[in-house]
């Protein structure tokens, strides 16, 4: 009959810290393979989903807009210096397929041009004064491309959130993702999108950069929406969170998140917190950061 020998003292030793090691291996393993995926992924983006008075992220809506002129790079630069978390800007397509940073279908309200942002060439729209309108201290300023963004962009450490206006078709979307790669920005930008087809088609052609839904009202169930497109959250209006209380909630135990625009008074501000909710946009950034600052416990 064979014989067993006993394991010397050192090999023994050995063992046992091996089979430690596994076993914290394990249990790290374990940990993370339970957490669900979306949370994971929206509190990379949020830092950690809120609590019902905690403090909310806050985006510059089309950049700092009470200071400069909506989503210009001056606009955009002051948010960026600021302490917000988040820029908000929109993102349009040229005729000729250049993107660039524009809120309305057409140049009429944030130029002295005419026409829509599809019909013009690049350079009938760079050529456009973005700035007269708003003061004429940013007289002559122009309308930015996305590249022209990220270029400032890069240089910060904020969060970009950005909206892409209208219907993108799966190799559009992939020219903004491009964009936003080349830049080395990807680690900091959420797309976010009201049109569903959009969303399908940045699930498809940029499958690792975060994605939030737009909804003016949410659905009866915003969960089952927001995993349909697989987005890390929802940005809806303040009175669809009014009209159904328990969403927040039902979100953040999904893991998922929830951003509300845009709000601009101390009142509405006051009311989303005491909702949890993640994120506020907002068209008075600095504004909303010196109050958050006054009201945060302990001040």
């Amino acid at each position: 009959m064979a014989t067993t020998r006993a394991l010397p003292p050192l090999t023994r030793r050995r063992t046992r810290t091996i089979s430690a090691s596994a076993l914290a291996a394990a249990l790290v393993l374990l940990i993370v393979l339970s957490a669900s995926p979306a949370r994971v992924h929206a509190e990379s983006v949020f830092g950690t989903l809120r609590s019902p008075g905690q403090p909310a992220l806050i985006a510059g809506h089309r950049g700092d807009r009470s200071a400069a002129p909506e989503n210009t790079l001056p606009a955009l630069q002051g948010a960026l210096d600021s302490t917000m978390d988040f820029v908000e800007t929109d993102l349009q397509l040229t005729a000729d397929g250049v993107v660039v940073l524009m809120h309305d279908e057409t140049v009429d309200r944030t130029t002295d041009g005419s026409g829509a942002v599809a019909d013009l060439s690049y350079a009938q729209i760079r050529a456009l004064d973005a700035g007269t309108w708003y003061s004429p201290q940013f007289a002559g300023v122009t309308v930015p491309t996305l590249e022209e963004f990220l270029g400032v962009f890069a240089g910060s450490s904020k969060q970009a959130l950005l909206e892409l206006k209208g219907f993108w078709t799966v190799d559009q979307v992939r020219l903004v993702a491009n964009q936003v790669n080349a830049s080395g920005t990807q680690h900091r930008v959420t797309f976010a999108s009201f049109d569903f087809t959009t969303m399908m088609n940045l699930r498809t052609a940029a499958p690792s950069i975060p994605r939030v839904i737009i909804q003016r009202m949410l659905p009866a169930d915003p969960v089952a929406l927001a995993e349909h497109f697989r987005a890390i959250a929802i940005l809806t209006s303040p009175a669809s969170i009014e009209a159904d209380k328990t969403a927040v909630a039902a979100m953040h135990e999904a893991g998922l998140g929830l951003l509300l625009y845009t709000l601009n008074s101390r009142q509405r501000w006051s009311e989303a917190l005491a909702l949890g909710v993640d994120g506020i946009v907002t068209d008075k950034p600095s504004n909303l950061d010196e109050w958050l600052a006054e009201t945060a416990p302990g001040t």
